[in-house]
């Protein structure tokens, strides 16, 4: 059973998500949230699975909430919903560490998929989208000394990978897929999923999606 902590402000956006989860055996909505506030609280209290987080909502949105949740460290994973795909507020709400976003148009059965994924530990955004929203907003990225005009292999982020994964997470933070880099890379998809499986243990993300913000934060990657 995947557990829901639901999140918006409006109360009958808020119903609709609640009619929709509800009438699946395999999910069973703990609470809802109408500000950001709430969602944290509540997360703390209930430890849902997955939060369904809506980006813009008055007093502390869904980007600072994300980070408060994710700061804490727990299991709970959070999909955001946002209006358009290439949106500043996805952006900035995948680097304060949700595990992908959904347009709010998206199908039901999309909205439920993504769900299961995420809760699962999957991250829910194409590779695709996800570095075309990079190459969007990366001009925002922080400029460190730990970053600028320095080898990304001395950042101690990435220091423990084998220059294999490395290559790997390059190709990842390209947006290439699991399929696309066995094929390219002439490795079993299997041998790709193990690679990947490792750079998220050694470098601490969370799911794919932040490995791929962490190739662009090591310069691995650069805008295009």
């Amino acid at each position: 059973m995947t557990t829901v902590l639901i999140t918006d402000d409006q109360p009958m956006q808020r119903f609709g998500f609640r009619m929709l989860l509800e009438s699946q055996d395999d999910m069973a909505v703990v609470g809802e949230a109408a500000n950001g506030t709430e969602a944290v609280r509540l997360t703390t209290e209930l430890h849902p699975d997955v939060v369904l987080m809506d980006i813009r909502m008055p007093g502390l949105d869904g980007i600072e909430a994300t980070h408060r949740i994710v700061a804490t460290g727990d299991r709970t994973r959070v999909l955001i919903l946002t209006t358009f795909d290439l949106d500043e507020y996805a952006y900035d709400a995948l680097r304060a560490g949700a595990s992908g976003f959904l347009v709010k148009d998206a199908y039901p059965e999309e909205l439920l998929a993504g769900i299961r994924a995420v809760a699962s530990g999957d991250a829910v955004v194409a590779p695709s989208l996800t570095r075309r929203l990079l190459d969007t907003f990366a001009h925002r990225l922080p400029t460190t000394s730990t970053t600028a005009g320095s080898d990304p292999a001395d950042d101690s982020r990435i220091a423990a990978l084998t220059e294999r994964e490395r290559e790997i997470l390059t190709v990842v933070g390209q947006g290439w897929t699991n399929t696309e880099i066995a094929a390219r890379l002439h490795l079993a998809e299997s041998t790709v999923k193990t690679h990947v499986s490792r750079i998220l243990a050694k470098t601490g993300a969370r799911d794919r999606v932040q490995a791929v913000i962490l190739a662009y934060d090591t310069k691995l990657v650069s805008p295009r």
